[in-house]
């Protein structure tokens, strides 16, 4: 938060690279979460230049709707103060990201089809059973662009919480984690979200990638349990990273936490537990007006600043009978004549 031309530097540099972009898409919501719309919008157009290009050039939309999908989940949090409906507004992000590819990136989608197909036959070529394996079959491009959807939503929800992380380590220090641990989604929406998913994914193979788009939500709404019981229990950071590397290689584990989620929102396991946390509903309330509660926190504490000055300089007293100039002279000393 140095200024708009560094950020800009970042911005720009990052949105170059696709491998970087999502520290461009963190910075522009970082922006946008203090400053307004209007900052991350001036960013934001600036970063489009590398991305569309690459967009232009290549097919490739991904740095593209990275970018856009965290400006959108940016300002849906900025306006309604709700990390539960930020996240949540990521499955529109996700639906948009994998229709753009389809519509736009038809011959990406074929390259990229052609290379996964020949790496996964290179990769069971070397197995010794490779004669009795059957050859995959491609992934189609509706497939392909239900991942690409997929991981546009999850990649825009990550650079929205990491620039959340940024603004609360920078104003408001453990906010974020109380925050995030209060994470919780209703019973109604819940089941909406697993009647899509299920519904998307029972029609046919080519759309089950796009069913993953639903239960991202829902999968963060599992973490945050699984956060507020490791804090609880006073768990560290070795088993939280522990938990992730098995997260990230088990498939069950994967989908347990998602049920966790859903079980969650009928059974509020945290009330029950008695882990709900003081100050967590600070962060969701939404304030009267767009400009965000720490801002004002900090515009009071200037005022407060301003009038300290103008005390110093204007060197008053206050007593009984009101402010009275100070003359220099020490209190209940007599001048000497």
């Amino acid at each position: 938060m140095r200024g708009r031309w560094q950020a800009l530097a970042v911005v720009v540099a990052g949105a170059i690279s696709s491998l970087f972009a999502w520290i461009s898409a963190a910075v522009i919501a970082l922006v946008i979460l203090r400053k307004g719309a209007s900052a991350g919008a001036w960013l934001f157009l600036w970063a489009l230049l590398p991305a569309g290009g690459f967009a232009y050039l290549y097919g490739d939309t991904s740095t593209l709707t990275l970018l856009a999908g965290t400006f959108a989940l940016a300002l849906v949090l900025r306006n309604s103060v709700s990390l539960a409906l930020a996240l949540l507004a990521s499955v529109a992000v996700g639906g948009f990201a994998g229709l753009v590819a389809l519509t736009f990136g038809a011959q990406y989608l074929e390259q990229l089809g052609n290379v996964l197909e020949q790496m996964l036959n290179n990769m069971l070529s070397d197995l010794p059973e490779a004669a009795e394996q059957p050859a995959l079959v491609a992934l189609g491009k509706v497939q392909l662009a239900g991942m690409i959807g997929a991981g546009s939503a999850v990649m825009s929800a990550l650079s929205l919480l990491l620039a959340r992380y940024w603004q609360a380590v920078l104003y408001n220090p453990g906010g974020f984690g109380r925050e995030f641990r209060a994470l919780r989604y209703p019973a109604a929406v819940t089941a909406l979200l697993v009647l899509a998913g299920l519904g998307l994914a029972t029609v046919g193979a080519r759309l089950g990638q796009w069913a993953m788009i639903f239960i991202m939500p829902l999968t963060f709404a599992g973490l945050a349990v699984v956060h507020s019981w490791g804090v609880a229990r006073g768990r560290g950071t070795g088993w939280f990273a522990a938990f992730y590397i098995a997260w990230v290689l088990l498939e069950p584990l994967r989908l347990l936490v998602a049920l966790l989620a859903v079980a969650d929102s009928w059974l509020d396991f945290r009330q029950r537990w008695g882990l709900q946390e003081r100050g967590a509903a600070d962060t969701v309330q939404a304030p009267e007006e767009p400009q965000s509660a720490l801002d004002k926190r900090e515009d009071s504490k200037g005022q407060d600043d301003d009038s300290r000055a103008g005390d110093a300089d204007g060197k008053t007293e206050t007593s009984s009978t009101g402010p009275k100039k100070y003359d220099g002279r020490t209190p209940g000393r007599k001048d000497d004549d």
